[in-house]
């Protein structure tokens, strides 16, 4: 959630930094500023919703200057407002920053009583007041913002402005991501790669607790303690065209067709077909680790916990392993059980998730190892875990996961596997064909999407229902959730994910002949109880959508719209029938008139806690 993008050097900063914003705003935000250096002083421009609205503000009143910060935002202290929308102003010092700061209400108290005067409700202008304090103390820019965030608690990303310090933009994080994008006679600084991806690749990797001065043609990195460090900037293979609506009328629908690509790429290199193995470059942890674990931990939030849900099915039957799946806003506080022979999966597309990172870090101080699941290359869970397994799936722009989602379940797939194999549990023919399996996936999931215009058809007919219900048994159950929950995301429509068995006690009181129910049906071993589940919604009058890879008369005769598609082995029918969960929902979405990228409330990195 929230935006941040700085620059200085030869260029204009408003349009740069505008543009950088305009690349964030799948974050999710409800208000927008910039700061700009012009004519020797700061001005400050915003405005409460969306860019266009701080874009007109710009055209009426428009500002100069090669030194600039922009910040998105989504509101946690202060409601959403012009007043409350970042950067703030506090003597010479302006500031935009993302996080929480826990401490702030002690804080203002203090300050007040000094005499400062707020202009906000945000904890956000605490921070400008405090380097404006030090300020006036030292007559040193950077060792007044070392010396203010010493009385921070909490999770932040700022970057800030000194009036009388022209040349120089300071930034630092502690909690909340932040990368640094090196130039030629120019710098950057976001919360998010693709804001500066048009500009250059050579991005750095703030860690908690470090901080950077910019010059045009200088970086330099301390501790807050003022330590000096050496970074070394990592080139980032993404171009800023895969960020691109490509054609395609929303982000979401375009990365829905992107998952056959997402998913050739998450399975490259990593299936040694001929050896019957699994190879995973980046787990960092040797077989003789492996095979000493006893339990696995997985962790998530939202989607990324379907996607542990289905990996729980996965990892114990392949692996034979316990599996616990948590919820990581859950995790830390039940108090879990970890030991050294405990391994913890920490599932995140942003690997910047602040309830998963406390849980990664809950779990690396019990003693346990720590593998992650996630997509973007060097982010902070990625980083601190002892492995990890990158989807490369790509930027995701739409806050609605889709390829996200699906590339972890491949990873997990992978996963299970390899634990499985280092656990003597899954033998090489077994891995081979499953390996084998995972090779036509991509083709699978295209054949997938050639149902897109039969399930654009269905959602036509339910589009004003108020309500939809969900089912689904075994390994389809966490897709009845993850159908349920994007269909509640981007339509606005109430819906609830069940275990197809579970319909009755409780749920059944539901349906009557509004309710649309979806129903997972794969040909397997759950079928025919599923198919007894239909014939009760359907003995209640309730509208049974069949989502299924075999149409048979049987079916038929106990749905009213069938879907069909390709079979694949049970261990990766997940995958595929998340692709009609994903257009359904997508449909309907676009039928109402939704914002189908940037739904109401949402953010798609969820940085606070």
């Amino acid at each position: 959630m929230c935006g941040i993008v700085g620059y200085i050097g030869a260029q204009q900063a408003s349009p740069i930094v505008l543009e950088g914003l305009r690349r964030l705003e799948y974050r999710g935000y409800d208000s927008a500023g910039i700061a700009t250096f012009d004519d020797g002083h700061i001005e400050i421009r915003r405005a409460e919703g969306k860019l266009s609205n701080l874009e007109q503000q710009l055209r009426e009143r428009p500002v100069t200057g090669r030194l600039g910060i922009g910040h998105t935002r989504w509101a946690t202290h202060g409601r959403p407002s012009e007043i409350n929308a970042h950067p703030h102003k506090a003597g010479d010092i302006v500031v935009v920053h993302n996080g929480i700061i826990e401490n702030y209400l002690d804080l203002r108290e203090r300050l007040r009583d000094q005499g400062h005067v707020f202009s906000s409700e945000t904890d956000t202008e605490i921070i400008a007041h405090l380097v404006d304090e030090h300020y006036r103390d030292c007559g040193d820019f950077a060792s007044a913002v070392r010396a203010a965030l010493k009385e921070v608690r909490g999770a932040y990303a700022v970057a800030m402005l000194c009036e009388q310090e022209p040349d120089k933009l300071v930034a630092a994080k502690l909690g909340s991501p932040l990368v640094v994008g090196q130039g030629q006679g120019e710098n950057f600084v976001a919360s998010d790669i693709p804001a500066m991806l048009s500009h250059t690749r050579e991005m750095i990797f703030l860690e908690d607790g470090e901080m950077v001065v910019f010059t045009p043609d200088e970086l330099k990195f301390t501790t807050l303690e003022g330590a000096p460090l050496e970074k070394t900037p990592r080139t980032i293979t993404w171009t800023p065209l895969m960020a691109e609506k490509g054609g395609y009328r929303h982000f979401m629908l375009k990365e829905i067709y992107e998952q056959p690509r997402a998913m050739a790429d998450t399975l490259a290199g990593r299936i040694r077909e001929e050896a019957g193995d699994i190879y995973l470059e980046d787990l960092n942890l040797d077989d003789e680790t492996l095979r000493s674990m006893d339990k696995v931990n997985i962790v998530a939030c939202g989607t990324s916990w379907h996607a542990g849900l289905v990996g729980k099915f996965l990892a114990e039957k392949l692996a034979r392993v316990p599996v616990e799946v948590d919820i990581a806003s859950e995790f830390r506080y039940r108090d879990p059980i970890v030991t050294p022979r405990t391994l913890t999966v920490l599932i995140s597309q942003s690997g910047e998730t602040a309830d998963t990172l406390a849980g990664l870090r809950e779990a690396k101080g019990k003693g346990g190892k720590v593998v992650s699941i996630c997509n973007v290359v060097d982010s902070s869970i990625a980083r601190e875990s002892d492995g990890v397994i990158y989807t490369h799936a790509g930027p995701e722009i739409g806050v609605a996961s889709t390829k996200a989602f699906t590339t972890q379940l491949v990873a997990l797939v992978l996963f299970a596997c390899k634990l499985g194999r280092v656990r003597g549990t899954l033998d090489e023919n077994e891995c081979r064909l499953l390996g084998e399996e995972l090779v036509k996936l991509p083709r699978k999931i295209e054949e997938a999407l050639e149902q897109d215009a039969a399930i654009e058809e269905v959602a036509k007919l339910y589009m004003n229902a108020s309500d939809f219900l969900y089912l689904g048994r075994g390994n389809q159950y966490p897709i009845a959730l993850e159908g349920a929950l994007k269909l509640k995301e981007i339509s606005y429509i109430h819906a609830e994910g069940y275990p197809a068995g579970e319909m009755k006690h409780g749920p059944i009181a539901l349906i009557d002949e509004h309710l649309p129910v979806v129903v997972l049906l794969p040909n397997n071993e759950t079928r025919e109880k599923v198919i007894s589940n239909m014939q009760e919604v359907r003995a209640r009058a309730g509208q049974v959508i069949a989502i299924t890879d075999l149409d048979d008369s049987l079916v038929r005769d106990n749905a009213d719209h069938v879907l069909t598609f390709p079979g694949i082995r049970d261990e990766l029918m997940p995958v595929v029938l998340s692709v009609p969960m994903q257009l359904l929902a997508y449909h309907i979405a676009v039928l109402k008139g939704t914002d189908v990228d940037q739904p109401r409330n949402l953010a798609k990195s969820v940085t606070v806690e």
